[in-house]
């Protein structure tokens, strides 16, 4: 069994008296598809605000391959690894997007990066995505399934060990959602350790090997697709009684 590379231990996340987060554990193990799902306001965008250091948690531990990721500021810990996406593509829209590739190739990753050719390396990373011949390309120009690829270009160029994938496939056609699927099923080949935070069902339910979901901040179900989807807990947290 692949050991753990992230671990989340009993975390706490409180906004004044409400809970956001109330004691959730699980692991990440090296190299899975992971799924993390649950319905509107059920704690998944704040505890990945915890993994990549947006928020800190009230109480718990976050762990990456075994370091206590506590003390370490957001920027500390893309340079060990932790790269997001966000649901929302915000580029530097009056830079090309091959541009928009060398600001974090030179800073979020540049101890990795020294002595590289970052406009190469840029190239490379847009090869892999599928958007080469946008290189040159103001972001203003770009479709919207090419801003959500450009959004997860943004962050493989922080060279990620973990890529948390939050919504990537949000609004996008049945064939693009297929699109996006393949994509990260590929950079997970590479070795890249994949969360998905996904609302569309078949899509984390076909990419994930194991799946967590919260409801109303706490953990209530966690196993293979198969489980969740025949598990009466996570029917009632979607569906009601």
């Amino acid at each position: 069994m692949a050991r753990a590379l992230l671990e989340v231990r009993g975390v706490v996340k409180r906004f004044g008296g409400f809970r956001a987060l109330n004691g959730v554990s699980f692991g990440v193990r090296e190299g899975e598809r992971f799924g993390l799902i649950g319905p509107n306001g059920s704690g998944k965008t704040t505890l990945i605000n915890c993994v990549s250091g947006a928020l800190r948690n009230d109480a718990g531990t976050i762990l990456f391959r075994g370091r206590d990721l506590g003390p370490l500021p957001a920027y500390r810990r893309t340079r060990l690894g932790i790269a997001r996406s966000f649901q929302i593509p915000r580029p530097f829209a009056s830079m090309t997007v091959a541009a928009n590739l060398c600001i974090p190739l030179e800073y979020a990753a540049h101890a990795r990066s020294r002595g590289a050719d970052v406009a190469a390396e840029a190239r490379e990373i847009l090869r892999l995505i599928g958007l080469e011949a946008k290189a040159d390309v103001r972001t203003g120009g770009l479709t919207q399934i090419e801003m959500r690829k450009l959004e997860l270009a943004r962050a493989m160029a922080a060279k990620p060990s973990l890529l948390i994938s939050d919504e990537a496939m949000a609004g996008l056609s049945s064939g693009e959602v297929d699109e996006i699927l393949d994509l990260l099923r590929r950079l997970n080949g590479q070795g890249i350790t994949v969360i998905m935070i996904e609302h569309i069902m078949r899509a984390v339910m076909s990419f994930s090997e194991r799946i967590v979901v919260l409801d109303a901040g706490e953990k209530i179900a966690e196993g293979t697709p198969g489980e969740i989807a025949g598990n009466k807990d996570v029917e009632r947290a979607y569906l009601g009684e």
